[in-house]
C-alpha cells in the first residue's frame, strides 16, 4: 500500500509541475462517455508552491521517518478559502498519512478531500479507492463495501482485485450469501489470468453454510485451474470424506501424496486412515513407518498402535510384534505385551514370546490364565516340557482358561515320556 501511495504522490506532483496554470485545461485519459467530463482544475500558485515544498521535504532521505513529518507539517500549515485548494491539500495530507502508516488519519483527510466532490475526476476516483483500501486494512468492512461501490459508481470501473476485496469484506462480516456474487464477478474480471483468491473465498462461504456439495464443485473447478495449489487437494479430499465418498477422497489424497503435496502429520494420518478404511494395510504400514521414522508423524502410542495393527493386517507378523513390543514399553500396558507374545508365538519365535508373555504377567494382567497357557505352549515347542507343565498347571487355576488348558496336559506328558523327560 505504501509503495502505491508513494507512486501516487510522485505522479501527483509531476502533474502539478507539467500542466499549465489554467482552469480551462481538460484531464488526459479516457472518461466515461455517459458522464459529463469534468474540467481539470489546478491549485492556486501559493498552494501549489507549498505542496511542491512539502514534496521536496518528503523526498529527503531520513531513517527516522522525519521526512514525512516535515512534509506533513508544511501541508498542515496551508490555509485557503478555495474549496478545490482545500480538497487538493487534504488529499495530499491523506496520502502522506497513509505513507506514514497512520491509516485512520489518512481516511479522515481523504474523506475531507472527496466530500465537496470538486477534485479532478481521476483524483476523485483514486481517492475513493484509496479510502476503500485503507478501510479494509483497518477492518472497517462495512465502510469499505460502501466505498468500493462508491468508487465503481463514480468511475464506472470494475476490476478483479476490488471484487475480491468486496467478497473478503462480506466474508469477514459473515454475510455469506453476498460473498458469492462478488467472488463470481472477480473470477469474470480476471478472465484468462485467473487467481485462486476468489475460489478460496467462495469455498469458505459455502463451507461456513455447510453447503458441502457446492463447496466440492468449487474445489473441483479450482483444482483444474490450479493443480499445483496443495490446499485444494487436501480440502477436496476432506470434503469427499465428509460426504462419505471415500473412493474419491482416497484417490484425490493419494494423487496429492504422489505429487509431493502432503507434508504435515495431519495430512499423512488422513491418508493412512483412508488406506486402512479401504483395506490396504500394507500401504498404511509403509506410509506410517516412513513418516514416523522421518519425524513428520509423532512416535507416540496412538500412532505406533496403528502401525502395529497395519503390519498385523498385512501379515507381517514379525514387524507387528516388534511394534507391539515398542508400544508395550511406551505404555507399560500388559495387554500389549500379551499381544506381542501371541504374535511371536505365531511367528515361531518362542523364546522371545516367553519373555514378552512373562512381562505381561509381571506388569499385571487380568485373567492371566490364557497368558500362562501361551507360555506353556512356547515351552512345549521348545521341548522344555517341565517348564511347559509348570505353566499349564497355573493356567488350570484360572476358570476362564481351565477347559482349554486341560487338553494341553496330555500333550505335554506324552511328549515328555517320548523324550524320557521327568516332569
Amino acid at each position: 500500500m505504501n509503495r502505491i501511495i508513494t507512486s501516487l504522490l510522485m505522479i501527483f506532483l509531476i502533474t502539478i509541475i507539467q500542466l499549465p496554470m489554467s482552469s480551462t485545461a481538460y484531464a488526459v485519459g479516457a472518461e466515461r462517455e455517459a458522464k459529463e467530463k469534468r474540467k481539470t482544475k489546478l491549485p492556486g500558485q501559493s498552494v501549489a508552491k507549498k505542496v511542491a515544498k512539502a514534496f521536496d521535504a518528503f523526498g529527503i532521505e531520513a531513517e527516522d521517518g522525519s521526512n514525512i513529518d516535515n512534509a506533513l507539517a508544511i501541508l498542515l500549515e496551508i490555509k485557503t478559502r478555495k474549496e478545490f485548494d482545500k480538497a487538493f491539500t487534504n488529499r495530499f495530507i491523506g496520502l502522506m498519512y497513509a505513507q506514514k502508516g497512520s491509516q485512520k488519519e489518512a481516511i479522515r483527510y481523504l474523506k475531507l478531500a472527496i466530500t465537496p466532490d470538486v477534485l479532478n475526476e481521476k483524483e476523485q476516483g483514486e481517492s475513493l479507492k484509496n479510502i476503500a483500501d485503507l478501510q479494509m486494512g483497518e477492518e472497517q468492512y462495512k465502510e469499505a463495501i460502501v466505498s468500493y461501490h462508491a468508487w465503481m459508481d463514480f468511475t464506472g470501473e470494475s476490476d478483479a482485485i476490488a471484487w475480491v476485496k468486496l467478497s473478503q469484506a462480506n466474508l469477514a462480516l459473515e454475510q455469506f450469501k453476498e460473498v458469492i456474487p462478488a467472488a463470481d464477478k472477480a473470477i469474470a474480471a480476471y478472465g484468462d489470468k485467473q487467481s485462486p483468491n476468489p475460489y478460496i473465498i467462495k469455498i469458505n462461504s459455502y463451507h461456513e453454510r455447510k453447503m458441502y456439495k457446492e463447496t466440492i464443485k468449487v474445489l473441483e473447478t479450482a483444482l483444474q485451474l490450479f493443480p499445483e495449489t496443495k490446499m485444494f487437494w487436501v480440502q477436496l479430499a476432506s470434503l469427499y470424506a465428509m460426504t462419505e465418498d471415500f473412493t474419491k477422497s482416497l484417490s484425490t489424497l493419494d494423487l496429492a501424496y504422489k505429487k509431493g503435496f502432503l507434508t504435515t502429520e495431519r495430512e499423512i494420518i488422513m491418508l493412512a486412515n483412508l488406506y486402512a478404511q479401504s483395506e490396504l494395510p500394507h500401504k498404511t504400514a509403509m506410509l506410517l513407518e516412513k513418516f514416523i521414522d522421518s519425524g513428520v508423524v509423532k512416535r507416540d502410542d496412538k500412532n505406533i498402535k496403528t502401525l502395529a495393527n497395519a503390519w498385523h493386517g498385512a501379515q507381517h507378523i514379525d514387524k507387528a510384534a516388534d511394534y507391539y513390543g515398542e508400544l508395550a514399553k511406551m505404555t507399560n500396558d500388559s495387554k500389549h505385551y500379551k499381544k506381542q507374545g501371541a504374535l511371536l508365538n505365531q511367528d515361531e519365535q518362542f523364546t522371545k514370546a516367553i519373555v514378552a508373555l512373562k512381562k505381561a504377567i509381571e506388569v499385571g494382567i487380568k485373567n492371566p490364565g490364557s497368558v500362562y497357557q501361551s507360555i506353556a505352549e512356547s515351552y512345549y515347542y521348545l521341548e522344555k516340557y517341565k517348564q511347559a507343565n509348570t505353566y499349564i498347571l497355573k493356567a488350570m487355576k484360572d476358570p476362564k482358561s481351565r477347559r482349554s488348558a486341560k487338553g494341553w496336559i496330555g500333550y505335554i506328558k506324552d511328549a515328555a515320556q517320548r523324550k524320557n523327560i521327568t516332569i
